[in-house]
């Protein structure tokens, strides 16, 4: 049985399977909509320190703390994992999170359509790679794996494809738009239905629970920062997206493994039986 199937023999993973398709079919049929011109315009604007944007920028600082964290993590915690290769996932999130934080901070030193595709694509690779962990550890090992590419490669590509139609002006942001929000919901249908072979699995719902946090920090942006313009809602957007990538550290350094994978899957993964 080759590997889609194997990881659809699951009933539970047809409601991932069923909402992906479900959000496949929104993202091609939504009528398209551009980027809002207004979507640069940040309530903070502070020029500190001879830096423009000052605070959306330096809140990006933890983003690399995350990232370096969770690499510090996976080098200390390796033994944790039942199989090697399923540090590859997380390898690719950290990687994802590391960049979002030089891309981030690119994009506010001056925000515009064209820096904004260096701070989405970064998000992308973090997103859709903690997808594929939580299949590698929650349903297949190499489901998780075969689908860990292409799921980056989609990720990316609704972040070029969006800001390719801007350029020939008829810009499309709902393909990205869905991504973001099948990314989350995602996450959560597998962290419910799906029991994870380590402890500590359903300490993934604090992550979405940040996640939920900076987008809502990120909408009330104006409203925020005018009480009594310390700091806006967007910067505090960047703390709490930057702490649900610290949780996820913490659940790789606090678990242990409960359940080892079936012999024949361990077998397959060193290329000894055949699928």
């Amino acid at each position: 049985m080759s590997v889609l199937p194997r990881f659809l023999a699951s009933g539970r993973a047809w409601i991932v399977a069923g909402f992906t398709a479900a959000s496949l079919l929104a993202a091609w049929l939504v009528p398209p909509m551009p980027q809002p011109v207004d979507y640069h315009d940040f309530a903070d604007q502070r020029t500190l320190l001879g830096v423009d944007n000052c605070l959306d920028c330096v809140t990006n600082v933890g983003f690399a703390i995350a990232g370096l964290a969770g690499f510090y993590v996976l080098r200390r915690r390796r033994a944790r994992f039942g199989q090697p290769v399923e540090l590859v996932p997380y390898v690719a999130f950290f990687v994802g999170v590391l960049l979002t934080a030089i891309g981030s901070t690119y994009y506010h030193l001056a925000p515009d359509n064209e820096r904004l595709v260096w701070d989405r694509l970064p998000m992308t690779i973090a997103f859709m790679s903690l997808i594929a962990a939580q299949i590698v550890e929650r349903i297949s090992v190499r489901a998780g794996l075969a689908l860990l590419g292409p799921l980056v490669a989609i990720g990316m590509a609704s972040v070029l494809y969006w800001i390719v139609t801007e350029r020939a002006g008829a810009g499309n942001v709902v393909p990205y738009a869905v991504l973001q929000g099948y990314a989350v919901v995602a996450l959560l249908l597998i962290t419910m239905t799906h029991p994870s072979r380590y402890t500590h699995g359903n300490d993934l719902y604090w992550v979405f629970a940040g996640y939920v946090a900076a987008k809502v920090l990120e909408h009330f942006d104006r409203e925020i920062y005018a009480v009594g313009e310390l700091i806006s809602g967007h910067s505090l957007k960047h703390v709490a997206a930057a702490i649900a990538g610290l949780l996820v550290c913490r659940i790789l350094w606090r678990r242990t493994l409960r359940k080892a994978i079936p012999a024949r899957e361990v077998s397959r993964l060193r290329g000894n039986v055949p699928p």
